[in-house]
């Protein structure tokens, strides 16, 4: 039976662990530095088995599904004992950093750089769901810098999981990634930040919270371990991006400030342009 090996199994880790037990013939084994975690896969079925850096040369797939900030440190250290036919591919959502971090690498050819554009707000195994990626986004960078057979495979896999594939320069990758999640990201935290700090009454909070309100702070109940280190790596893009937000915020106030109600009307009704890009694409 083939072995895949999962290191890191929060929501990502643990919901790409599921989906190989369920579509493939694999059989899963799990890595996490935190051992409640490994516990908890374990209790859940979510792996087969636990297993350690040492016994990877003869798996035929890795998984790395850690924090952005420790990819590069535990790619470098898979690849230092694959065999030539492993594939590696990790998910994080900023990808040149970690591109750099490997490229110098022997056996860099072994190394896919993926991020697939699925999650949820919640983190750690019990977070683990089933068709997470189903229909999703697969970005992959560099896909000239892995072997063929790698890559064949990496593809293989990803459509067996239901995903779509796109190819993305990793510089590309992490500013378009900056402006459409990460900033929105950014945006649900201040935005429960905000109301936390105006509105003191919880029981307010909880009984005027529209959908609307539910849905736009739906992001802020997601783990600062994970999205403390992913705005650290895509800094300098995540800035850019809150500076024009900060402008258009800015823009906002003022128009209300001075009562443009034609103002106000125009720049809601441009705005409403987002629906047909959401609705028209796939």
């Amino acid at each position: 039976m083939k072995k895949a090996v999962v290191i890191g199994l929060g929501l990502i880790g643990g919901s790409m662990a599921l989906e190989l037990k369920k579509r493939t013939n694999y059989k899963v084994l799990g890595i996490d530095a935190n051992t409640t975690h490994l516990k908890k896969a374990l209790s859940l079925g979510i792996i087969d088995e636990q297993t350690d850096y040492a016994n990877l040369s003869d798996a035929e797939v890795i998984v790395i599904a850690v924090p952005v900030d420790i990819i590069s440190k535990v790619v470098n250290k898979v690849l230092d004992v694959v065999s030539d036919e492993t594939l590696v591919f990790d998910v994080g959502s900023v990808k040149n950093e970690i591109c750099e971090a490997v490229a110098t690498h022997p056996n860099r050819k072994n190394y896919v750089a993926a991020h697939p554009l699925a999650g949820t707000e919640f983190s750690g195994p019990e977070a683990a769901i089933y068709n997470l990626f189903d229909e999703k986004v697969n970005i992959i960078c560099e896909a000239e810098k892995s072997d063929w057979k790698i890559l064949d495979k990496a593809i293989g896999l990803f459509k067996i999981l239901n995903m779509r594939i796109k190819m993305m320069n990793p510089v590309e990758h992490d500013r378009h990634i900056a402006y459409v999640s990460h900033l929105s990201h950014v945006s649900s935290f201040m935005l429960g930040k905000t109301v936390l700090e105006i509105e003191k009454n919880e029981q307010h909070i909880f009984d005027m919270a529209s959908t609307g309100f539910a849905s736009t702070v739906r992001l802020a109940k997601s783990a600062s371990s994970t999205w403390t280190p992913i705005f650290m790596q895509n800094k300098t893009n995540v800035l850019r991006a809150l500076e024009e937000y900060i402008k258009n915020l800015t823009e906002f106030k003022a128009l209300l400030e001075h009562e443009d109600k034609n103002g106000l009307d125009e720049t809601m009704n441009n705005t409403n342009y987002i629906k047909t890009i959401l609705n028209g694409i796939k």
